[in-house]
């Protein structure tokens, strides 16, 4: 780091995009300091440099906020686990201090002045135990552990606290696994005694992997069944395969749906597209709302979303299941009109040219939710049905990822000013 001391003293302030907070350095750099709060002072190690930013990580609080708390993890902190950023800060300030990070990407993105309530989720005593799904690299020892932050680097874990007991008793632990794989841990959240390890050796050939009190997946073969997991859902059964993507916050699939479903009001008969549809959770439960005088069309492109989405569709045969890409030309051109519309897309976002030919549509959806997990991709994608002539007449936030600086959205379009 050409330069550059390896530590200073610093006074912090706001929180920025990415978990960290914003000082200067002596010579007028922006200084990103992990592991500390907003009006404190600390001393910094300068972890990286760029020509116009540097980033640090603060190794000793000089002058502490009084919202800084012991972290209950022994592997949180500087050169640690790089998973949970905010474990020094008290929950409630967590959801304080990501209402102010969204509402600063939707001024400085989107160009709109808006303040947004972050809702606790339940089941997550604490912050802690909410986790149904984590996925951990081994070293050569066989252990598991989790990256540091910005690095290869394993820290080796014996449990993780903000995991399910589920995952924690699925003998992902304790296990000797080969070494360089990917082991991943999913976990019912009703019912902890049923969960699945699956473990991805990235093309080599499998080594034999250890017996554990869980179903087991290689490199997408069931060795030891279950293979799957079931959730219930506003009254709807679902089940997810190793592999899928299934939100991972107990509590999440059921807030998100909840909320998908009050916000957009499906009437019977209506006709509805899920974008981004994963294993059919909005779908399925739209379709249940709109009955089968009203269809939905679910868009994934991954083969085994599309496959676990068409078995939890069974009995709704007003959803069809359409395994493609998101593209402009499929939102023009999707074979009729649509009364709404729900996207959940990765959190890269949509991206510009779908959110185009979203605005588009004409004759135009009545309502869009879009369901999002990066305020940033969000704001982006967002400005462009603003400018389109879009309003945003409601947005709602969830704390779905305790500890972190992760946030959930739920935003409500409709076509003509608000």
């Amino acid at each position: 780091m050409t330069g550059t001391v390896p530590s200073m003293e610093l006074v912090t302030g706001d929180i920025a995009w990415g978990g960290g907070c914003v000082a200067r350095a002596e010579d007028g750099r922006v200084v990103f300091v992990r592991h500390a709060l907003p009006g404190e002072r600390v001393r910094a190690e300068i972890t990286g440099e760029t020509t116009s930013f540097l980033r640090a990580d603060a190794i000793e609080v000089v002058e502490p906020s009084p919202d800084r708390v012991t972290p209950p993890c022994p592997h949180a902190g500087p050169g640690r686990c790089g998973g949970c950023d905010w474990q020094h800060i008290a929950v409630p300030v967590q959801r304080r201090l990501k209402e102010h990070l969204v509402a600063e990407q939707l001024r400085r993105v989107a160009g709109i002045e808006r303040d947004v309530v972050v809702e606790e989720a339940p089941g997550a005593p604490g912050g802690l135990g909410w986790r149904t799904r984590v996925r951990f690299a081994t070293g050569g020892d066989g252990r598991v552990g989790l990256r540091r932050h910005r690095s290869h680097e394993l820290e080796p874990l014996d449990r993780c606290p903000i995991a399910t007991p589920g995952v924690g008793n699925s003998g992902v632990f304790g296990a000797e696994w080969p070494a360089g794989v990917e082991v991943e841990a999913f976990a019912e959240a009703d019912d902890p005694a049923r969960r699945v390890i699956s473990v991805a050796t990235s093309g080599r050939r499998a080594s034999p992997v250890p017996e554990v009190p869980s179903g087991t997946v290689v490199n997408g073969r069931v060795v030891r069944p279950p293979g799957r997991l079931r959730f219930e859902v506003l009254g709807q059964v679902f089940e997810v395969s190793a592999g899928s993507f299934w939100q991972v916050h107990t509590s999440a699939a059921r807030v998100l749906g909840q909320a998908v479903l009050e916000l957009l009001e499906p009437a019977p008969g209506e006709l509805a597209v899920d974008l981004y549809a994963g294993v059919g959770l909005f779908s399925v439960l739209l379709g249940a709302a709109v009955g089968p005088d009203g269809s939905v069309l679910a868009v994934e492109h991954d083969r085994g979303a599309c496959a676990d989405a068409v078995r939890n569709a069974r009995g709704l045969p007003q959803v069809e299941v359409r395994r493609q890409g998101v593209t402009p030309g499929l939102v023009s051109g999707w074979g009729g009109p649509a009364d709404l519309v729900v996207l959940d897309p990765a959190r890269e976002g949509a991206g510009v040219a779908v959110m185009r030919a979203l605005a588009s549509l004409d004759p135009a959806p009545r309502r869009v939710a879009y369901v999002s997990c990066d305020p940033g991709s969000f704001a982006r994608d967002l400005r462009v049905m603003l400018e389109a002539g879009w309003s945003l007449p409601v947005l709602r936030a969830f704390d779905l990822f305790p500890m972190t600086e992760h946030v959930e959205l739920v935003g409500i379009l409709e076509p003509g000013p608000g």
